[in-house]
């Protein structure tokens, strides 16, 4: 008799514990902490919220816990950990930029060409632009095929998207390098690499064609793969080839130390004294500046308006 009080004793102290537990919205949630010095939110470890309890959800539908470094607020929110198109810093379509101020902008660019999306001090992204251009039309369709990361002395990250004839997305369609050397991704769902160094570090956010690349305290860059779809080539009359979906990246950045002179067809957007020349209420307000964003490579700073400036490895 004595040991079943005992026993019913116990139930109920789990029982109250569970409930308050879970109305204090603690039970089983990760704490995130900020690592940037410079942050206010630096070195408090902010609890997430019970609505996404994992900052690596092992569902890649679920929301994901986030911890916004930059903002005064210092909470957690839920998020996708995929691109959204119609985000901040994202850059999509043909391609379509959403800008550090909030506002749409079109940067055609050129096919087969190189463009800097970032350059700062200590920081480089380029971008490669694929495309075709139909007859009788006086520019280039240009997607963003992929992505050239430069940060330290000499390192250098790659990503793109590879060439398919037909889109399958069994297939994964991404490849990298690091310092010139091709690198394999496992697939699957959080498959990880990181970096020798251990600066960068990918993470797959799906089985394949989508990931999340971290430049440690700078940069991060989530990013799909996708092909041109016979219902957008039917609107927008591009004119694909039957040899060719023209696989690309869907991307969305988010940025950490940027300095107040940061340039690039994306990031000049982010300085406080930028004027945004994108015409209001126009349906593709394009944005020029190939001239000065050009580079000869994917992993070249040697655009007009380029600031990168390697520093020696620790």
């Amino acid at each position: 008799m004595k040991s079943n009080s005992i026993v019913c004793k116990i139930w109920l102290l789990f029982f109250f514990f569970f409930i308050s537990s879970e109305e204090l919205g603690v039970l089983a949630q990760s704490r995130l902490t900020c690592r940037n010095r410079y942050s206010p939110c630096y070195r408090r470890q902010i609890a997430c919220p019970k609505q996404c309890p994992d900052a690596k959800p092992s569902n890649p539908k679920a929301k994901a816990c986030f911890l916004d470094c930059n903002s005064p607020k210092c909470e957690t929110t839920c998020r996708g950990r995929k691109p959204k198109c119609n985000g901040v810093g994202s850059g999509c379509y043909d391609p379509r930029f959403i800008g550090g101020d909030g506002i749409v902008f079109y940067f055609h660019g050129k096919k087969d060409e190189h463009f800097s999306l970032v350059s700062d001090r200590h920081l480089q992204i380029n971008a490669r632009f694929i495309g075709l251009r139909p007859a009788g039309r006086p520019r280039d369709f240009t997607w963003i095929q992929a992505l050239g990361l430069m940060y330290g002395g000499n390192h250098a990250f790659t990503v793109e998207a590879t060439r398919a004839a037909r889109w399958d997305a069994a297939v994964d369609h991404l490849s990298f390098t690091f310092d010139g050397e091709p690198f394999e991704l496992a697939e699957g769902h959080l498959a990880a690499w990181r970096s020798p160094d251990g600066k960068v570090a990918v993470e797959r956010t799906g089985s394949r064609n989508s990931v999340t690349v971290a430049l440690e305290g700078a940069a991060e860059v989530a990013l799909n793969v996708v092909p041109v779809t016979a219902e957008d080539d039917r609107v927008h009359k591009y004119g694909i080839p039957s040899d060719d979906c023209f696989a690309h990246l869907e991307v969305q950045f988010r940025f950490f130390e940027l300095s107040a002179e940061v340039e690039g067809v994306l990031d000049r957007t982010y300085r406080r004294d930028f004027k945004n020349t994108a015409k209001a209420g126009v349906a593709m307000p394009v944005v020029g500046g190939e001239d000065k964003y050009s580079t000869s490579s994917l992993v070249s700073p040697d655009c007009m308006q380029c600031l990168f400036s390697p520093i020696a490895d620790d």
